[in-house]
């Protein structure tokens, strides 16, 4: 019987300490982590892309989209408790000067998830395009004004300033659709006009001032984002492979292959939520050079194509692996040092 007894005991202590562990670290929960759904997203969209060009099962891509869908209720859910319960820490982050940046991660992963489902579901792709764009758009209007009002010191530059900003140039690729080329132009010409001034600003910052810490090199993978989402964008406004299309895409290539040939900064860099940076990009021109292949079916561009999709899934699994490695010993959702 004693022991029954200390049995039923243990069972509401050990519930009670998970519940404590749990509030400890909800105040914790990044908001970084909305990028494993860009980057999960974005291979679902390549992975969709290879299965229209070569052939092959649907049931890769939509299984991964669902998965993934699924994994951004959950964040948002877990990030809508810390922000019912721990306001003030939501405001704070929502406040930093490098924090901020990474809110628009939220709106990019609606507006790439209509993107996935765009071909095949688009009664729930609008909706998705719709609630996404519009919040981007508030972010983009809110940070750049926040911008003005408020000093920032060139250390604080980095490469996720092109989020809010850039990001707008994934708007048009449904958009042109749903709303016209008019208003996708729009957020086409405003992603790769501010894409050029922060590129030289954050470039200035990498050279001439100290290194990034650590945990905000990945975030050097964003470089390749912008030319290869802005090269897709343009062609769905254009339809036309010209002279910037290719400017674009080329340029994409040129961040890719630099990115590459400095493997070695990054593969002895520890794990942080920031090696999620690598992904999306990654995802970005990988699915730009299929693109460029469906249009030209130049074989360059079929090579390039298949080389790309097998580093990014490469990179995607590596990084996947070792973020659930560091959830079971519970290294993610704890204060920073």
């Amino acid at each position: 019987m004693s022991t029954t007894i200390e049995t039923h005991d243990r069972q509401p202590a050990q519930t009670m300490l998970t519940e404590d562990v749990a509030s400890m670290r909800l105040p914790h929960f990044p908001i970084t982590l909305f990028a494993m759904v860009m980057g999960l997203t974005g291979l679902a969209i390549a992975l969709e892309k290879v299965y229209h060009l070569f052939g092959g099962s649907p049931l890769f891509f939509q299984s991964l989209l669902v998965a993934t869908t699924l994994l951004f209720i959950t964040l948002t859910v877990l990030y809508g408790l810390k922000w019912w319960h721990h306001p003030d820490v939501v405001v704070s982050d929502f406040f930093h000067p490098i924090r901020m940046h990474f809110f628009p991660t939220v709106s990019i992963s609606l507006l790439l998830l209509s993107i996935g489902y765009y071909s095949y579901l688009p009664m729930l792709a609008i909706p998705l395009w719709f609630i996404g764009a519009t919040l981007h758009a508030l972010f983009t209007f809110y940070i750049f004004s926040y911008w003005i009002k408020r000093n920032f010191e060139i250390q604080h530059a980095n490469p996720a300033w092109f989020i809010p900003i850039v990001g707008n140039v994934i708007i048009p690729i449904v958009g042109v659709d749903l709303v016209g080329s008019t208003i996708a132009t729009f957020f086409f010409v405003v992603g790769i006009f501010f894409w050029i001034i922060l590129l030289t600003i954050v470039l200035y910052r990498i050279v001439f001032h100290h290194q990034l810490a650590d945990k905000f090199i990945p975030t050097l993978f964003i470089f390749i984002a912008p030319p290869a989402v802005g090269f897709i964008s343009y062609l769905r406004i254009a339809h036309n492979f010209d002279l910037m299309a290719h400017f674009l895409l080329f340029i994409g290539y040129f961040f890719t292959i630099l990115l590459l040939f400095m493997v070695n900064s990054f593969w002895r860099l520890k794990f942080f939520v920031s090696w999620w940076a690598f992904t999306f990009p990654l995802d970005a021109i990988t699915i730009a050079s299929l693109v460029a292949y469906q249009i030209t079916r130049e074989p360059f561009y079929a090579v390039v194509s298949i080389g790309l999709l097998s580093i990014t899934i490469t990179v995607i699994s590596l990084v996947f692996v070792e973020t659930l490695q560091q959830v079971r010993r519970r290294t993610i959702c704890v204060q920073e040092g």
